[in-house]
């Protein structure tokens, strides 16, 4: 889920943080964008649920579920976690978020989940919908309720257990418990073998993840951010804490200077916002780190990154690729580079 660009840079911090722990990574090679992977996504086998379910959700509020044949997600992580729990068909439509298996873009949208309208969710006639704290106004999630709908609102969770706590209370909810537990487990796995992986690298790269927005809002991460600890469990070094940096700090000259990162990590839209590689490298120090001048900058994609879906492993798995290349399969990109 993508947060809006009013929240402050302290609470901004600690959300992109926590969220670097979930998402997949999509490479830029050859001075292109490399979109999103839009090959189809095999479904799961359908799940089985049990109802009637009656959950108290994150609001104290509690929901009796007894059909979950159409259901509306309010969030692009809900979505995802819906598909893997086997319940892909019965999605009936999607907020823009919404962008894996990019099948879901083929359905109809309810707009952006923190600016839901109630007219457009009731038109797919819903027999569930669920969502997080995030989703509203909470005057639109109230007309829906009041319309007979059920409706769940579970945590916003923003730890490093949050795909196991919205698979947990999403499973729950709809009456598929030994499917999220199955869920899980091969969640677990996936993150048990990516810090396996990791374990074999020789390397130790110094990295550092920027987070930018136009020109207005350029971050570099370091020490308590969160993406110190992700860089470390992928076998590298976290570059803004080696630099003295505490949390998020303005990305400066002379702390990219002290941090010499070999590897620079962003956001996929925030690379695009600033017009790309090349509009990065215009940052005052960027292009005097062996990073640029290496060619080596990862980017992710913001959905993948923002999103705290069931993926972690298999980003945990790409970063670990594109800080340590000997380690990567053959043919595998590991950088961007700027446009000729």
């Amino acid at each position: 889920m993508i947060f809006p660009e009013v929240f402050d840079v302290r609470f901004r911090s600690r959300f992109i943080a926590i969220a670097l722990l979930l998402l997949t990574l999509i490479i830029v090679t050859q001075g292109a964008v490399t979109a999103q992977d839009a090959s189809p996504v095999a479904s799961p086998a359908a799940a089985s649920p049990v109802l009637p379910v009656t959950f108290t959700d994150g609001t104290g509020t509690d929901v009796t579920i007894t059909d979950v044949s159409r259901i509306v997600p309010l969030g692009g992580d809900i979505a995802e976690i819906l598909w893997d729990l086997g319940l892909g068909q019965n999605i009936v439509g999607a907020d823009v978020t919404a962008t894996y298996p990019p099948s879901l873009q083929d359905l109809p949208s309810i707009g952006f989940g923190r600016q839901l309208s109630a007219e457009g969710i009731l038109s797919l006639e819903p027999t569930v919908v669920i969502g997080d704290k995030t989703a509203g106004p909470a005057t639109v999630i109230k007309q829906i309720r009041d319309a007979g709908i059920p409706v769940v609102i579970i945590n916003s969770y923003t730890d490093t257990q949050a795909p196991f706590e919205k698979i947990a209370d999403v499973s729950t909810a709809l009456g598929v418990t030994a499917e999220g537990t199955a869920l899980a487990a091969t969640v677990q796995g996936q993150i048990d073998d990516a810090l396996a992986l990791a374990k074999t690298a020789t390397s130790h790269p110094v990295v550092v993840f920027l987070y930018v927005r136009g020109a207005s809002v350029q971050l570099i991460g370091g020490k308590g951010s969160g993406a110190d600890t992700l860089i470390t469990d992928a076998g590298g070094i976290d570059g803004g804490t080696a630099a003295g940096v505490n949390g998020f700090a303005p990305i400066t000259a002379e702390a990219l200077v002290t941090a010499a990162p070999d590897v620079i990590l962003v956001m996929q839209g925030g690379l695009d916002s600033i017009g790309g590689v090349d509009g990065l490298l215009k940052i005052p120090g960027i292009a005097e780190t062996p990073a640029a001048q290496n060619g080596r900058i990862l980017a992710f994609d913001d959905q993948y990154l923002l999103g705290l879906g069931p993926r972690i492993g298999q980003v945990l798995t790409d970063l670990v690729y594109g800080l340590h290349p000997e380690l990567a399969p053959a043919g595998t990109p590991v950088a961007a580079t700027p446009e000729s």
